[in-house]
């Protein structure tokens, strides 16, 4: 089941191991920003983040924003908002910051601070969601926020992770995190059951064998990136409504970056693995020629759309020496991950 490793909890690391020496400020994550933290159920949405949250480690705002910085202010969706020209920086986890030591430290408090600071950027950024959460977040706050002057949607994985999931749990608009709790609470089934992954569990229902087995990669390939291409031609509406500047960025894997870990990544991977073996949770996806295969699905697709589009993967592994750490787990950025990665967007999407 996809998202264990981004959302499995890990709140008792015995001392000495690599979790708890190289990233221990994950646990402050661990304890309020995963499935069995503080995470808040909205209508909609499913799901979002503890709100008011405060923390040496993440800060969030009245509506569960994470808090950009700016090298003298701070802002978020929730307030205090500037008056405007923004930018936003839209995505899931990766955006919301996972992995940072510090709000000052995730993309878009690295952005607004170093790389790109003409114009603050808002953290629009929603743990675990998909394509379709991601414009509906969007879509219920937007009477927040001020003028838009650029989008940048830093996303992608979690539509292919979910892609995996049997026809019976995606509907009309796509797998989500925490669909088997929903849909078993829903049919009355009865009983908790056992969790697997993020909860994801089948519907005890009489659906065809045949909707139950786990799509082929060019099916995952073609699932995600329908989906992710059918809301980026709503954003594109929105986007063009608003006079502002539309990107799509395909966040990196690591395993989609480089075949060889730096050394404290794979004392890491290591580790995670043997909590939940990420290549059985997440098969052929994660090998970096998958990566490729759905980066060149999205490249067509926005191109059709007129949408500007970015694979920051190769990019990145450019960009890195061989050595440089720059994932606590395979999805997640440490802070010189994501100062790397502010630096080759703003120079990649023109935004100084």
């Amino acid at each position: 089941m996809p998202g264990t490793e981004k959302r499995g909890r890990a709140t008792s690391d015995p001392a000495g191991s690599a979790r708890s020496t190289l990233t221990p400020h994950m646990l402050k994550y661990a304890e309020k920003f995963d499935d069995r933290g503080d995470i808040r159920w909205l209508p909609y949405l499913m799901y979002f983040h503890p709100a008011g949250h405060v923390s040496d480690v993440v800060c969030t705002d009245s509506l569960g924003f994470r808090v950009s910085h700016g090298s003298d202010t701070r802002a978020s969706v929730g307030g205090p908002r500037p008056k405007g020209p923004v930018r936003l920086l839209v995505g899931s986890s990766t955006v919301f910051g996972i992995g940072a030591t510090n709000d000052r430290a995730t993309l878009s408090s690295r952005l607004w601070t170093k790389h790109a600071p003409a114009l603050p950027w808002l953290n629009f950024g929603g743990r675990s969601y998909n394509s379709t959460q991601e414009i509906l977040l969007f879509t219920l706050y937007r009477h927040l926020l001020p003028e838009i002057d650029e989008i940048v949607i830093f996303s992608g994985f979690n539509d292919l992770g979910l892609a995996r999931l049997p026809a019976d749990q995606s509907g009309d608009h796509g797998a989500f995190f925490n669909c088997g709790d929903f849909f078993s609470r829903m049919a009355n089934s009865g009983g908790e059951g056992r969790r697997q992954g993020l909860g994801l569990r089948r519907r005890r229902d009489t659906a065809p064998a045949a909707d139950r087995v786990t799509p082929d990669l060019d099916e995952q390939i073609a699932t995600a990136s329908g989906l992710t291409l059918r809301h980026l031609d709503t954003w594109r509406l929105f986007a063009e409504a608003a006079g502002a500047r539309l990107t799509y960025v395909l966040q990196p894997l690591a395993t989609w970056v480089r075949e060889r870990p730096a050394p404290q990544e794979a004392a890491l991977f290591r580790e995670l693995d043997s909590i939940s073996d990420f290549g059985a949770v997440y098969g052929d996806i994660a090998a970096m020629g998958s990566g490729r295969l759905y980066a060149e699905a999205l490249r067509r697709g926005c191109a059709g759309l007129g949408v500007r589009f970015l694979d920051i993967s190769p990019t990145l592994a450019e960009s890195a020496a061989a050595d440089d750490w720059l994932f606590v787990d395979r999805i997640h950025f440490t802070d010189e991950g994501h100062d790397l990665v502010a630096g080759i967007l703003t120079d990649q999407l023109d935004l100084s």
